[in-house]
């Protein structure tokens, strides 16, 4: 399949500005319900145990007051009526917590199931995905929306189906009583399904604008902590403080307007009901003075509208969950919904010391119409080739595109003579190292940051990968030695430390191919000699694109590549490009005369 034939099956994919299908949306949950269906149905089963055993002691009750009114009733009997409606309570509570365990269960390994399915499908995007979804957005669509769906699916469920089956079971009791009556106890209902209609409308676009601002204000949070530093440095802690406070009460106002929703559906809901009683009071004691019905008849017919009553405030509530949890469910669909637009292609494991060949490649990234690398033909064989150029020439987009993080058109990116569109991603990242231009580390120990990429290595070859990139020394002065946490993104590390530990991660892994893109700017010149002298074992047979504007780490390269406004303006040896290209030279003049200096 082209690249231009994909992107028009990612356009009529792509989720747009309409909602998707609500069928479509709950299809995200069907295989979570099927695999838990034995589940459920006990839970189920149990539930409806529990209400069977409720509409039951109005039954008791209307033979107990009968018999009283009669004049009838001995203690024994109503002795047995009472033990009767206790053992029904014992029976009903062992019901109860059947179904809280079974059902609640659920709700939570629905939880577990999404979240994962969130997490993985994260795990296979693409440079563009991460471009329109920031990390706060994601963190919220795995915390805040999954615990609505995780309501609506628990607790929600549990209300919606006791609510359906009590006030159907009720009615029918009730009509069996007296029909008339029934009626005249119904009459308010209309008021609450109207009400329930018109404000679950507006609950649905409130509550989505609170999850929203709850991306926004986890996003900011998350840069901010991140940021800290930086922060601190320029004293914008006060600023930073009223912006977060800015965003807090915008999430707070938009919380109070969903509670207004809630307040008035809540409300309504006990007013239909008190509407029914009160008329059941009036007229069913009518009827009781005319001998229409008994006073048992009575009391019953009390007792299941007291019954119904909660079945109509669970109305609102249902109605509340239900809306949040398909907010919810409809943002975790269109997240899933997005596409790598990296192929899927052959997973057959690559040979090692591939050549790798670029024939014309263009590259622009999605949503922008600028040409960041225009017609990039070059040969990758082992070797060292030396990346240099101006600022935003496009060196670490190149190093992406050849770390496949970005989609590319066919046949313009060849790996051993096919195309990288017929390989499968993973397959070609299994084959590259690489370091960023900033030293993306875990909170966690030296020694688990090194071996992140191969979590096999012994000590022993830790070790000598730290060696290589000058930071062992370092790291055994600690007070724990690899042993020591370095905090968030390495935060108890200089930037120098945090290089060169990122570097050893990286040759650690002995991969085919490395990409150091600019991985050594932190690095004083005289550690930068020591780690490319130390550094020449493990690159052999490799193939190592190395990003440096740094004299004396491209003076190393086989070959040298200088790329200007996008496009390859020259390459060749060090020696011959510094005489030629302008760039390259005038580099070159300024790192002398510092080193002249003493400043290199």
């Amino acid at each position: 399949m082209s690249l231009l034939k994909y992107g028009e099956k990612l356009k009529t994919e792509a989720p747009t500005d309409t909602p998707p299908p609500l069928k479509k949306v709950l299809g995200l949950l069907g295989p979570i319900y099927f695999k838990h269906r034995i589940r459920l149905l006990f839970g189920l089963l149990s539930l409806l145990g529990v209400n069977c055993l409720q509409l039951t002691i109005p039954r008791i009750l209307k033979h107990g007051i009968d018999s009283l009114s009669a004049g009838t009733a001995v203690p024994n009997d109503l002795l047995r009526l009472a033990l009767l409606i206790c053992t029904i309570g014992i029976v009903a509570t062992l019901l109860r917590f059947c179904w809280r365990y079974l059902i609640i269960g659920f709700s939570r390994h629905l939880e577990r199931d999404l979240r994962k399915k969130i997490f993985n499908h994260v795990l296979t995007m693409d440079g563009s995905f991460f471009s329109k979804y920031s990390t706060g957005s994601i963190m919220a669509h795995g915390a805040n929306d999954l615990s609505a769906v995780q309501m609506a699916c628990g607790m929600g469920l549990v209300a919606a189906i006791d609510a359906l089956v009590m006030s159907v079971a009720a009615i029918a009791f009730m009509c069996n009583i007296h029909f008339g009556l029934t009626l005249l106890a119904l009459l308010p209902m209309p008021i609450l399904a109207l009400s329930t209609r018109f404000l679950s409308a507006r609950l649905h676009q409130r509550f989505d604008r609170v999850q929203e601002q709850f991306s926004n204000m986890t996003e900011f949070a998350r840069s901010s902590i991140a940021s800290i530093r930086l922060l601190k440095a320029y004293t914008l802690e006060k600023s930073q403080s009223k912006r977060f406070a800015r965003l807090g009460q915008e999430y707070v106002d938009s919380n109070i307007r969903v509670a207004i929703i809630q307040g008035l559906l809540f409300p309504i809901a006990t007013l239909v009901g008190s509407c029914g009683m009160l008329l059941v009071l009036y007229f069913g004691g009518k009827l009781v003075i005319l001998k229409t019905i008994s006073m048992g008849d009575f009391v019953a017919f009390i007792t299941y509208l007291y019954m119904l009553i909660w079945p109509m405030m669970a109305v609102g509530w249902v109605a509340n969950l239900s809306q949040r949890g398909v907010t919810s469910l409809r943002r975790i669909y269109l997240l899933l919904s997005e596409k790598s637009q990296l192929l899927p292609g052959d997973t057959t494991p690559l040979p090692e010391h591939s050549t790798i060949e670029l024939c014309g490649l263009n590259f622009t990234y999605p949503h922008s119409k600028r040409i960041i690398l225009e017609n990039i033909t070059l040969r990758i064989t082992p070797g060292i080739l030396g990346i240099t150029g101006p600022t935003g020439c496009g060196k670490t987009t190149l190093c992406q595109i050849l770390a496949r993080t970005y989609p590319v058109a066919d046949n313009t990116f060849f790996w051993g003579k096919r195309d990288v569109n017929e390989i499968a991603p993973e397959s070609v990242q299994a084959q590259i190292s690489y370091v960023n231009q900033e030293a993306l580390l875990f909170s966690s120990n030296i020694r688990d940051n090194i071996a992140f990429g191969n979590p096999g290595a012994s000590m022993d070859l830790i070790a000598k990968a730290a060696k290589a990139a000058a930071v062992h020394d370092e790291i055994v002065a600690f007070p724990q030695g690899y042993e020591s946490m370095i905090g968030e993104k390495g935060v108890t590390l200089s930037g120098g430390q945090r290089a060169r530990v990122a570097l050893a991660r990286a040759i650690l892994c002995n991969r085919p191919i490395l990409i150091i893109d600019d991985g050594l700017s932190a690095v004083d010149t005289g550690t930068e000699q020591e780690i490319i002298a130390n550094i020449n074992p493990w690159l052999k047979d490799k193939s190592v694109l190395w990003v440096s504007q740094r004299i004396k780490q491209l003076a190393r390269a086989d070959r040298v590549l200088v790329l200007e406004q996008g496009r390859i303006s020259d390459i060749g040896t060090y020696d011959e490009l510094v005489e030629k290209n302008s760039f390259l030279a005038e580099i070159h003049r300024r790192q002398m005369l510092r080193g002249e200096t003493g400043n290199a």
